[in-house]
C-alpha cells in the first residue's frame, strides 16, 4: 500500500511552526541581550567555553542537509551514500589543529577573508570573496529550501509557507543576539538533534529489521546495496573533499576559530567531529525502509520525513518535524551571521568605510542580515531544483580553496599567484566535471586542479611570508570597530 498523504494536519504543523518561532527568536533575544560591542555582536566577546563551543560546531554541521540529504543520497545511491555522506566529519577533524593554530596567528581576525588579504594579496583575497559569498548562497537556498521540503511533507503547509517561516525565525533571532544567540541556540539545538537522531535510526532497525530490508532492497533495487557501485565510490571520495573544502574555506568555521577561548577550538572540533560522524549513518539508514513499508516517494530529497512519519504516525512526524527544524535553525542562524561578518568586514568596511564606529558596524551587519534573508527567500521560492544538486554546485568552488587555505597556514614558501590561479582553474575544472561528468566528482576534480597549481607554482616560484603579518592587532590603527565608539553615521 502506497502513502502519499502527510502525517500531520495542517493546523498541527501551523502549531509547531508558531511554537517553534516564539521560542527560538525568545531565546535569540535572551542570549544576545548583553551584546554591547561589535566583537560581542560578530565573535562573541572572544571568550567561548568549551561546552558551548561543541555544542554550536556539532549543531551548525548537523544541518538540514544531513538529515534530509544523507536519506535522499542513501535511497540513490545505497550504503555508500550514507557512509560517503559521515565522511564529512574528516572536515572537522582536520580543522580541529588549524583552528588553534588560526587564534594563534589571528589573535584579532574576524574572517577568513582576513586571512587571504593579508596571506595572498587583494587579488586572492577578492577572488576568495567571491567564491565564499556564492557557496554562501547556496547553502542558505539548500537551508531554506528543506524548510519548506519538510513542512509540506509533514503536514501539508504548501513549501512556500514553510520556507518563508523558518527563514523568517531564523533571521529574527540572529538579528536580535548576533552569533551569541546563535552559540547559545546552538546548544538547545544540539541536544535535540542528537537524541533524535539515535532514537530514530533505533526504531527503524527494530520495527522494519535488517532481513525485511535487506530482502527488501535485493529483490526491488539491488544496486543499492552493490558495494563496487562506480557512482557511489566516486561520490564517496568526492563528498570527503567537499567536506573539507566547506569547513577549510568557509567563514562559518573561521568565525568559531576567533570566538573559542583560548586552547578551546582544538578540542571543540576533534569532539563535534567524532559524534558527528554516525548521525549521516543513522539518518540515511531511515530511506533504506522505504521498500520494505511500500512508501511512495514523490522527490527523494522527502524519504526521510516520509519514512520517519510512516515508522511513529503523527507522534513521527512531529519528533522528525523538531529534529529537522532543530537542525536548520543552527545552521541558517550560523550561515546568516558568518556570511554577514564577511560582507560586512570585508566588503563594507575595507572597501568603503575603513574608520566606521563600533555601531555603524553592528547597524550595518543586521542590515545585511535582513537582507541576505530576503536573497534567499527570493531564491528558494520557485524550488528549481533538489536539495543534493544545490549543494553539491558549490562544491566544484569550494574544494578549490582546500590548498590555498591549509598550505597557507603552515607553508611559507606558498606563492600567492599560485593561490590565486588554484582558485580560478581548481573552480572552472569543478564546475566542467559537474555539467560534463555529474555532481558527484565536482569536488574532487577542483581539488586535484588546485593542488597541482600550489604545489607547482610554489616549488618552481617560492615565496617567503613572515607569520607576523597575519596579526593586525599589534597595529592599534588597524582595529577600526574594536576602538571606536559611536552612533551610526
Amino acid at each position: 500500500m502506497m502513502q502519499t498523504s502527510a502525517a500531520l494536519s495542517p493546523f498541527t504543523g501551523l502549531m509547531l511552526l508558531i511554537a517553534f518561532s516564539i521560542v527560538w527568536v525568545t531565546l535569540g533575544w535572551y542570549w544576545g541581550r548583553n551584546n554591547k560591542t561589535f566583537d560581542d555582536y560578530s565573535v562573541a566577546g572572544r571568550n567561548v567555553g568549551m561546552a558551548l563551543a561543541t555544542a554550536t560546531t556539532l549543531a551548525t554541521w548537523v544541518t538540514s542537509n544531513t538529515t534530509m540529504v544523507a536519506p535522499q543520497l542513501a535511497y540513490q545511491m545505497g550504503l555508500w551514500g550514507m557512509v560517503g555522506y559521515s565522511f564529512g566529519s574528516v572536515g572537522l577533524l582536520l580543522f580541529a589543529p588549524m583552528a588553534q593554530r588560526i587564534r594563534m596567528l589571528m589573535p584579532g581576525g574576524y574572517t577568513a577573508g582576513d586571512f587571504f588579504r593579508l596571506r595572498y594579496g587583494p587579488v586572492a583575497w577578492r577572488v576568495f570573496l567571491c567564491i565564499s559569498l556564492l557557496y554562501g548562497i547556496g547553502w542558505l537556498v539548500s537551508l531554506g529550501m528543506a524548510g519548506g521540503i519538510l513542512i509540506q511533507a509533514l503536514s501539508g503547509i504548501p513549501y512556500a509557507v514553510g520556507m518563508t517561516v523558518i527563514l523568517g525565525v531564523c533571521v529574527a533571532y540572529t538579528l536580535l543576539g548576533g552569533l551569541r544567540a546563535v552559540i547559545g541556540t546552538d546548544f538547545v539545538q544540539t541536544i535535540l538533534i542528537t537524541l533524535g537522531v539515535a532514537i530514530l535510526g533505533v526504531l527503524a532497525i527494530r520495527r522494519i529489521g535488517i532481513e525485511p530490508m535487506h530482502a527488501a532492497l535485493s529483490a526491488e533495487r539491488p544496486e543499492l546495496l552493490n558495494l563496487l557501485l562506480p557512482v557511489s565510490l566516486m561520490f564517496l571520495f568526492n563528498n570527503l573533499l567537499f567536506g573539507i573544502g566547506e569547513i577549510f574555506h568557509s567563514n562559518v568555521w573561521w568565525s568559531r576559530a576567533f570566538a573559542f577561548g583560548r586552547g578551546v577550538g582544538f578540542r571543540a572540533f576533534l569532539l563535534a567531529g567524532l559524534i558527528w560522524a554516525p548521525i549521516p549513518i543513522a539518518a540515511g539508514f531511515l530511506a533504506l525502509g522505504a521498500p520494505v513499508l511500500g512508501i511512495n516517494v514523490p522527490a527523494p530529497d522527502m524519504v526521510g520525513p516520509l519514512v520517519a512519519a510512516r515508522l511513529l504516525g503523527a507522534t513521527g512526524a512531529i519528533f522528525i518535524f523538531i529534529v529537522v527544524f532543530s537542525a536548520l535553525a543552527s545552521s541558517l542562524d550560523s550561515l546568516l551571521a558568518a556570511t554577514s561578518d564577511l560582507i560586512v568586514q570585508d566588503g563594507y568596511r575595507r572597501h568603503f568605510r575603513p574608520r566606521a564606529s563600533d555601531a555603524t558596524m553592528r547597524y550595518a551587519a543586521k542590515v545585511t542580515i535582513v537582507l541576505l534573508g530576503v536573497i534567499t527567500w527570493l531564491v528558494c521560492l520557485p524550488r528549481l531544483t533538489n536539495l543534493a544538486a544545490v549543494l553539491h554546485l558549490t562544491g566544484a568552488f569550494v574544494a578549490s580553496t582546500i590548498w590555498p587555505v591549509a598550505a597557507g597556514l603552515y607553508w611559507k614558501r606558498v606563492n600567492p599567484r599560485a593561490a590565486v590561479w588554484a582558485m580560478i582553474l581548481g573552480s572552472a575544472a569543478g564546475l566542467w566535471a559537474y555539467f560534463g561528468i555529474g555532481f558527484y566528482v565536482a569536488a574532487l576534480t577542483g581539488a586535484a586542479v588546485s593542488m597541482a597549481i600550489i604545489l607547482a607554482g610554489t616549488l618552481l616560484y617560492p615565496h617567503h611570508f613572515d607569520w607576523a603579518t597575519l596579526d593586525e592587532s599589534r597595529d592599534t590603527a588597524t582595529a577600526g570597530p574594536r576602538t571606536q565608539a559611536g552612533g551610526p553615521t
